[in-house]
């Protein structure tokens, strides 16, 4: 007779706590960009490890990890976004989207979900949502906020239906970046409905 399976285990790391887990970490994101749709390459999970480090001493950090018995089965971490708004990786194209004033205003002092990620075989089972839930609960004001891509259909729906607000809507058949606010963001009832 074999065991049953070990309850899977959802805890909130803040700062540098979170390195106890980087090479769990690093795996659950190949396991999770390697594949259709974002088919990242080798490459992205070396940047996404050799960037934990310094995302973890941000401002504000604070990671979400599902473990079972001994295996890391998804995480989710982000930290909060600082005013100025940010000009590096997808941040224009969110300003662009918001405008910048909406930027500053929505996004900067809000908790900035970053990662979210989850084995396949864990995938479907609910530990996303979980992961995000427990991830933003301590978000300022209930002010939380993402960025995903529109070549991501599921990622997309997945955000719709656990009460996200998508606040920009670029070209359904461009690259564009979505920016998406939190159930409990104080502006999410500000946000344009799309055409």
């Amino acid at each position: 007779m074999t065991a049953p399976p070990a309850p899977t285990v959802v805890r909130v790391l803040c700062g540098e706590d979170v390195l106890r887990h980087a090479g769990a970490l690093r795996a659950v994101y190949v396991d999770a960009f390697c594949a259709p749709p974002w088919n990242e390459d080798e490459g992205k999970a070396a940047g996404f490890a050799s960037r934990l480090p310094r995302d973890a001493r941000r401002p504000g950090f604070a990671a979400a990890v599902a473990v079972a018995g001994p295996d890391v089965l998804g995480f989710a971490s982000g930290w909060t976004t600082l005013p100025p708004f940010p000009t590096d990786r997808c941040y224009p194209q969110a300003a662009a989207g918001l405008g910048a004033r909406r930027a500053e205003d929505w996004l900067c002092g809000a908790f900035e979900v970053d990662e979210l990620a989850v084995r396949p075989g864990a995938q479907g089972s609910g530990l996303a949502g979980r992961l995000l839930d427990a991830v933003t609960e301590g978000a300022p004001g209930g002010r939380s906020w993402l960025l995903t891509s529109t070549q991501a259909p599921r990622a997309m729906a997945f955000y719709h239906r656990q009460g996200w607000s998508q606040a920009t809507h670029p070209s359904p058949d461009g690259k564009g970046i979505v920016v998406f606010l939190g159930p409990r963001h104080p502006a999410r009832g500000l946000v344009p409905l799309p055409l």
